[in-house]
């Protein structure tokens, strides 16, 4: 047989931000492909929308409603309700972004960008390596950005926490691959999320995407999905370190 598992059967995923946007596009695909998950998120109302959807596909999901920038307190409540259980999978996708043009950057942006997209991937993936190499290993999945590989024209403190991921993603890889945990990252381009619906409805605007792009469209966040389930599965075993651009080829784009 050449063709490797991608089913997710009997696995505990743990998504921050996974209701919306990519986060529930991992977390349905997770679900999908038959592991049981926990959604780390701020508002109750979506967590209990995702969590019946995810109890419709036949698997088991907890809820956690909370900050991730209090990282501590997230860890104590999937330590408590994991109840021993390992921790196969964790994919680091809560972010935000606030854009600025780097002359207006206050302090106190610049500190809640880095502490809700870098400081708390750092810690939160302590936590899930320590677990993981109790048990043998597991995967980490950061969700970075092709910002974190090529300049934005604004938005500078955002693409400095999502280079920073790719090569967190990079060192824990080479620290932790002797556990078995593989350590990979995703950097997507556009797609429908809360943090791009406002500059997807100005049409010159995807109209310059586009043409940056040569698959010349948005994506769609199924086409995410695919990714993550490669990476969290039998198929990604001997992938790690690596940080899969789905991007409909923006980041190849020449003049």
């Amino acid at each position: 047989m050449y063709l490797p598992s991608f089913s997710l059967k009997n696995k505990l995923a743990v998504i921050t931000g996974g209701t919306k946007g990519i986060g529930k596009a991992i977390t349905m695909a997770f679900a999908e492909s038959g592991a049981d998950v926990f959604i780390i998120a701020r508002n109750e109302d979506d967590l209990n929308a995702v969590q019946q959807e995810v109890v419709m596909l036949g698997q088991q999901a907890y809820c956690i409603c909370g900050d991730i920038n209090k990282h501590e307190w997230i860890i104590e409540q999937v330590e408590k309700r994991r109840e021993g259980r390992p921790i196969d999978i964790w994919v680091n996708n809560a972010g935000m972004n606030i854009r600025s043009e780097a002359q207006e950057v206050s302090e106190a942006e610049w500190e809640q960008i880095v502490s809700t997209n870098m400081k708390s991937a750092f810690f939160l993936s302590q936590y899930a390596g320590k677990v993981m190499m109790e048990n043998g290993g597991g995967k980490i999945i950061n969700i970075s950005s092709v910002g974190g590989h090529t300049a934005l024209r604004t938005g500078v403190v955002y693409a400095m926490t999502k280079s920073a991921l790719i090569q967190m993603t990079k060192n824990l890889a080479l620290e932790w691959g002797k556990h078995q945990i593989n350590v990979n990252a995703i950097g997507p381009w556009y797609f429908p999320t809360a943090l791009t619906e406002k500059l997807l409805q100005d049409e010159e605007y995807v109209n310059e995407i586009i043409e940056r792009t040569p698959l010349k469209r948005i994506g769609r966040l199924q086409e995410l999905a695919g990714a993550a389930v490669f990476l969290a599965s039998e198929a990604g075993d001997y992938m790690t370190g690596q940080t899969l651009f789905v991007d409909g080829g923006m980041t190849i784009y020449g003049f």
